[in-house]
């Protein structure tokens, strides 16, 4: 009776036993379960979050794949055209191929579609905007400079460079940018005339006024004509080509971003590398190019005027400015050309009974035959030939006769020694504004680009280099998540 009693309290304590661990193993297993839910939650919003990231980047990076085809191949600028070709520009544009290649990356599959399947990562474009974006032409032209030094960025300063700001500092130094020698030259001229000849009598008795017969006046009178149409003998060698300049981007207002990244600070080398870029992308006189409105781009530049012959005649009035300036320098330093032309004033005051005017008339001529000289320096710079930027007696070229016929000599050749046209313009393009300089080149880029098939609505200053994006989603289990992004062609 005792034993069976006892057997049967000792599987009740095994029963309580195994109650016991049921309670444990329950409470346990909830405790991992709700772990392994949170870690999972935790897992599938990470990876929610590292899909948005993904998309994202995709696609702005999808965006900046768009860059103007035309704007690379021509000037080796990457940046968004952001007309697309449509002729209307507007950063609207560009949110819209975001947000379309957005969509298309968080799209399912063609399975999923079919099938209706959905994982558990499955996520929703909610919204996207374009928070920020810098323009080529923000900062008075800062970011399209940046863009052109980031492409100028392996060249180094070179001989090339350094002789076109030395010549640019040698044309200072010696005044020649600041001598008005036809100032000089019209002074000297009121003096002769403000002196009364004598009158002569005539074979009736009767008082003649007559002139004083200046060689000089001859060679004078050919002034009006101007440099360029004496220098250049065939007009036909001179584009005829004119653009309308209201237009342009120098000259309209332009759209403009919100500042991401146009700071500027350009060094004195990195202005050098500009100037280098634009003698290499732009044309000029005597090196003209086919894609070019404008056929004298590099004369735009540096005078900003409407058509080819304006900027020509323009670099051809700072070249006589110039020359006259360095070629008086060596002719008045020059005693036997001063002696010949003394002995021919002596000559003609003593016979029209004028003494007083020996030095005027002198100098007359001098300043008569710098001019011949000069127009014959640009006759043969416009020719191809060179020219040094300070002459010496085997540098010069017209004789004292030769000069009162100067226009008989203009027949081009070479001087031996000196610089050529495009040196003369290139420390002309050194000494200009920079300013100006960065406002001309986006209106050169801008004319040449609409020029190509499906461009002809292109603005630079609607060019896009950077920009900022917000993204949000919502997950199909009901998370959102936003991200921020900014992209460029150098982030």
């Amino acid at each position: 009776m005792c034993s069976r009693s006892s057997e049967r309290i000792h599987v009740s304590s095994q029963r309580k036993e195994k109650g016991y661990l049921t309670v444990y193993l329950s409470l346990s297993i909830t405790i991992m379960l709700s772990l392994i839910l949170v870690l999972f939650q935790g897992a599938r919003i990470g990876a929610v979050k590292m899909k948005t990231e993904a998309v994202c980047d995709i696609a702005m990076n999808s965006v900046l794949a768009e860059y103007s085809r035309a704007l690379y191949e021509q000037y080796s600028l990457l940046m968004v055209d952001t007309s697309y070709g449509s002729g209307n520009p507007s950063i609207v544009n560009t949110e819209e191929h975001l947000r379309y290649y957005a969509k298309k990356n968080f799209e399912r599959t063609a399975a999923g579609f079919i099938t209706g399947a959905r994982t558990i990562f499955s996520t929703n474009l909610k919204d996207v905007h374009i928070t920020g974006s810098s323009f080529a032409m923000d900062n008075g032209g800062a970011v399209l400079n940046r863009q052109i030094l980031s492409y100028m960025g392996s060249d180094v300063v070179g001989d090339i460079l350094t002789d076109a700001s030395d010549n640019a500092h040698a044309i200072q130094s010696a005044g020649l940018d600041t001598t008005d020698v036809e100032e000089m030259a019209r002074a000297n001229q009121d003096q002769i005339d403000s002196i009364e000849i004598p009158p002569i009598i005539n074979e009736f008795g009767e008082e003649e006024e007559v002139s004083l017969g200046n060689p000089a006046d001859g060679v004078n009178s050919q002034k009006g004509i101007g440099p360029l149409a004496l220098a250049i003998k065939d007009k036909s060698r001179i584009s005829t080509a004119s653009v309308s300049l209201s237009s342009l981007p120098s000259h309209r207002e332009l759209n403009h971003g919100t500042g991401l990244d146009d700071t500027e600070d350009i060094s004195a080398s990195e202005k050098l590398l500009l100037d280098q870029y634009y003698y290499e992308k732009c044309s000029r006189y005597g090196g003209e190019l086919e894609k070019s409105n404008l056929k004298y781009q590099l004369e735009y530049l540096i005078y900003g005027k409407g058509s080819d012959y304006e900027n020509l005649n323009r670099m051809a009035i700072d070249l006589l400015f110039w020359r006259e300036a360095s070629n008086m320098m060596y002719l008045f330093s020059c005693s036997e050309k001063v002696a010949q032309a003394e002995l021919a004033a002596s000559i003609l005051t003593a016979v029209m009974m004028v003494p007083e005017l020996l030095d005027l008339v002198k100098y007359s001529i001098l300043f008569a035959w710098t001019f011949a000289e000069s127009i014959s320096d640009l006759n043969i710079l416009f020719s191809g030939g060179r020219v040094p930027l300070f002459k010496s007696d085997s540098t010069w070229r017209l004789g004292f006769f030769n000069m009162l016929h100067f226009r008989d000599f203009l027949n081009g050749g070479d001087l031996g020694e000196g610089l050529y046209y495009e040196d003369y313009l290139r420390a002309r393009l050194f000494m200009a504004s920079h300013a100006d300089k960065t406002k001309r080149m986006a209106d050169v880029i801008e004319m040449d680009i609409k020029k190509t098939p499906g461009n002809s609505g292109f603005k630079v200053d609607h060019l896009l280099d950077i920009f900022r994006a917000e993204m949000s989603v919502r997950a199909g289990f009901g998370y959102e998540a936003k991200i921020e992004r900014i992209y460029g062609y150098e982030y």
